[in-house]
């Protein structure tokens, strides 16, 4: 992106990523766990040139003093995206028929392997979907004339002589905040999200169907909370936001922690909201005043998501430590949001 511009990542992103999709049919064909684990590698590093590219965009079209209202209206349609996934297409893939070698009917038609092969065709259809979207949206900015932007003394396409990877950019405090307040916050967000449904059916005792629609429910307040926070940013700073909303997610992980069961599954859904500005708003508070290294720190911003690596891990094992202190494993994303109420409150300052 340094080297030509932003367009040149986004579209990259996009044919990277439609092409994870497309190779979903032979990964199918093999039935093997580690052809599904590079599909979605190569689908994520699609999708990770894509958010390099297009948050800091978005941030640079327009008046800085409403980047990260702007950044948080395009996010918010990613909030929309989740939602109908989570909400309607789940029910496409997921058909509530959870079997293993030992409790397949006898009856069922072409025993396991029969029932292995109808789980994975109902994938199918929606990675071919995702990837002739991805592919059509790639031609539509190929066509599009997208203005080039000047960051700094530098304008897109011209080639200067510093590093095209500088890693002086961490030097920065309130971006080297803001990047450890990225980590915490992803891992923190992930940690609920990749374990919802087995919160919802080991311990709320909800069966597939309903916690398919919880979890439809879930990325709807997501989504809401996004379009309702970009609408306050009008009258209220965003780092204010970040804070406030931060506080409360810590206050609603505690209690997840005392009570659990259905009180922990609502308290998640009030997570939802409120973490729902966090990410595009520590983005674009992090990469204020960078310049011509805009670049490089959404680099870093979306290296960040990294913590999705780790804290979710560290999560799941402590949920399982035993069943009946299960609660306990929320001290993880309750410490991560910590991190992002001091981004909003001292972290995003810009002192050097």
């Amino acid at each position: 992106m340094k080297r030509y511009s932003y367009k040149a990542g986004i579209i990259l992103g996009l044919f990277i990523a439609a092409t994870g999709g497309l190779l979903f049919f032979p990964a199918a064909a093999l039935q093997s766990y580690w052809a599904y684990l590079v599909i979605f590698f190569i689908i994520a590093t699609g999708f990770c040139f894509l958010e390099t590219a297009a948050n800091p965009y978005v941030k640079a079209l327009g008046d800085p003093t409403t980047a990260t209202r702007r950044l948080n209206l395009a996010q918010s349609f990613n909030g929309l995206g989740a939602f109908v996934s989570a909400m309607f297409l789940s029910k496409l893939v997921l058909s509530g028929q959870n079997y293993s070698r030992a409790t397949i009917p006898s009856d069922y038609p072409g025993g396991w392997a029969g029932y292995i092969k109808f789980e994975t065709d109902a994938i199918k259809p929606p990675y071919l979907i995702l990837a002739s979207v991805l592919i059509v949206i790639a031609i539509v900015f190929i066509i599009a004339h997208l203005p080039k932007i000047k960051e700094g003394n530098v304008e897109e396409g011209v080639v200067v002589k510093n590093k095209l990877f500088d890693f002086e950019v961490l030097k920065r405090r309130h971006f080297r905040w803001g990047v450890i307040a990225q980590f915490f916050y992803n891992g923190g967000q992930t940690s609920i999200n990749s374990l919802f449904l087995v919160y919802c059916c080991t311990y709320a005792g909800l069966d597939e169907t309903k916690a398919t629609t919880f979890f439809g429910l879930y990325m709807l307040t997501f989504f809401i909370g996004r379009w309702i926070g970009t609408l306050l940013m009008v009258k209220f700073k965003p780092q204010n936001m970040l804070l406030l909303y931060s506080l409360i997610n810590v206050a609603l992980c505690g209690v997840i922690m005392i009570y659990g069961g259905l009180i922990g599954l609502y308290a998640m859904l009030a997570i939802s909201f409120f973490m729902s500005i966090i990410y595009p708003t520590q983005f674009s508070l992090a990469l204020e005043d960078l310049g011509s290294n805009t670049k490089v720190g959404s680099a870093f911003l979306v290296m960040a998501i990294i913590g999705n690596a780790f804290l979710p891990q560290v999560t799941a094992y402590i949920m399982h430590l035993n069943p009946i202190y299960y609660k306990v494993a929320y001290i993880i994303p309750f410490v991560s949001f910590m991190f992002c109420a001091y981004y909003g409150w001292k972290g995003y300052k810009i002192r050097d």
